[in-house]
């Protein structure tokens, strides 16, 4: 967000702002690289107050760069803050711990200082917000795999206006909803019992009251996002005896259910995010026809051949008109590579992720999200990478993830005729200027000043 005239510093009352001196800039809305240009962050807030061009010859003759306010990275190209849309603070890899006993072996405390570490490594990796489904820079985190409510907690030490630790803008999706006896973790030896010692993975509810009553009850603990799982491995309990039957995903939520879901949190200004690995539920949770229409869907690996080709722009509007914008695709191609690059799995993620960056007419939006934290955070851009290198152009993959990612998490406020109405408040500063989504950047604010901040912008 920018101010493209007039004095910025004047305007905020802050005069004391830092100056980013870039050689090249990379333009999210435009998808081009644009030479010579100065960033100006207000010190006070931390929030970009104005992007101008700069004549090099200038600079070298009047700017002071033993300044600590003037940061040089003229021999540099700098990127928009990254956004990674599935993290999950609360893991880390599997390959160092499972799943299972990251749930039922390692203490609350444990998993909160692992989560401590997970948000800076993921701010030094570039990532500026993260939504998570557990406690992720911009980041959402989706849930916390059996950490209860830690990332609503979390997030205030991370992203409130008093932060306690560095780290990106944390969204968080609390709890999944699920439904009985579809999710872990499993109780080997009462196999009718929820979890393990009371442990549990996600938070069940069946019927549509319990639905609505368990949205109702998150948001009113303050989850920025709900999730949901459309899909899952309903019947892994049967693993030793029939491994295909325990390995097929099957439809967990009917359809009143997800309507009371989607419906339940719209209402209440928030969105929702939906796992599912695209065979059956797809068309619903994408479709704005559907009543259950969502506005993320997670991974969606096994999605149908004509499913990408459905709906041409002008069937989306705003959504203050009641006709829903497009879902956003979060594909995660990181986890099924880093759990297995030789599986029949990655393999299928891979296929289908080709097949849609081919669709002309793709009926859904594309952002960034690996699913991080099943696999090392700080590692972040492998999913970049991957979208690269299956053929996506670099441009559009660096849009995915930046602005892409941002338009997926940020809350309804900022959508339809009301958003553009809040944004134009923002650019006016009639509005407090921290206010970025629904949570404070207090954090950047302690990010420039801090000892590392140079050489870390310098490498």
């Amino acid at each position: 967000m920018q101010i493209s005239s007039g004095d910025e510093a004047s305007k905020c009352g802050d005069a004391m702002h830092t100056k980013i001196y870039a050689g090249t800039l990379f333009d999210s809305e435009k998808c081009e690289l644009i030479k010579h240009r100065v960033i100006s962050v207000s010190a006070k807030s931390g929030l970009i107050l104005d992007v101008q061009p700069y004549s090099p010859g200038e600079v070298d003759a009047s700017v002071d760069f033993s300044d600590a306010r003037n940061i040089d990275l003229r021999s540099k190209t700098v990127l928009p803050g990254f956004v990674d849309c599935h993290v999950h603070f609360f893991l880390h890899p599997y390959s160092e711990t499972s799943w299972e006993d990251q749930n039922t072996r390692e203490s609350l405390v444990e998993r909160t200082i692992r989560a401590t570490v997970h948000a800076r490594e993921t701010l030094m990796a570039g990532y500026t917000a993260v939504r998570s489904f557990s406690p992720v820079s911009i980041c959402r985190d989706l849930g916390t795999e059996g950490a209860g409510d830690a990332d609503v907690l979390f997030r205030k030490c991370v992203s409130g206006p008093n932060p306690l630790i560095p780290g990106p803008r944390y969204f968080c999706a609390n709890r999944a909803i699920v439904t009985t006896g579809s999710y872990g973790p499993r109780n080997r030896l009462y196999p009718n019992r929820a979890g393990v010692e009371g442990k549990t993975g996600a938070e069940a509810a069946d019927g549509v009251d319990e639905c609505i009553k368990v949205v109702r009850r998150q948001v009113g603990a303050g989850a920025d996002w709900i999730k949901l799982y459309a899909d899952y491995r309903f019947r892994a309990e049967m693993t030793q005896v029939s491994p295909q039957t325990a390995s097929e995903s099957l439809d967990t939520f009917n359809t009143d259910e997800l309507h009371a879901i989607v419906q339940t949190a719209h209402k209440l200004g928030v969105k929702v995010a939906a796992h599912t690995d695209g065979k059956s539920s797809w068309e619903g949770l994408i479709s704005p026809d559907s009543s259950y229409q969502v506005d993320s869907v997670e991974h969606g690996h096994s999605v149908g051949e004509s499913s990408f080709f459905r709906r041409s722009p002008d069937d989306y509007v705003a959504r203050d008109t009641g006709i829903r914008q497009p879902t956003v695709w979060i594909p995660t191609l990181s986890v099924y590579y880093t759990l297995g690059k030789d599986t029949p799995m990655w393999k299928q993620a891979a296929s289908t992720f080709t097949r849609a960056i081919k669709a002309s007419d793709l009926n859904v939006k594309i952002a960034c999200g690996g699913d991080t934290g099943t696999f090392a955070h700080g590692d972040n851009s492998l999913e970049m990478k991957l979208m690269v290198h299956l053929g996506a152009d670099w441009k559009t993959v660096l849009r995915w993830g930046t602005l892409g990612g941002w338009e997926c998490i940020r809350s309804m406020r900022w959508e339809g005729q009301k958003g553009k109405e809040r944004l134009a408040k923002i650019h006016e500063l009639r509005e407090d200027a921290r206010v970025v989504g629904d949570n404070e950047t207090g954090i950047l604010r302690r990010i420039l000043s801090a000892p590392w901040i140079r050489e870390a912008l310098s490498s």
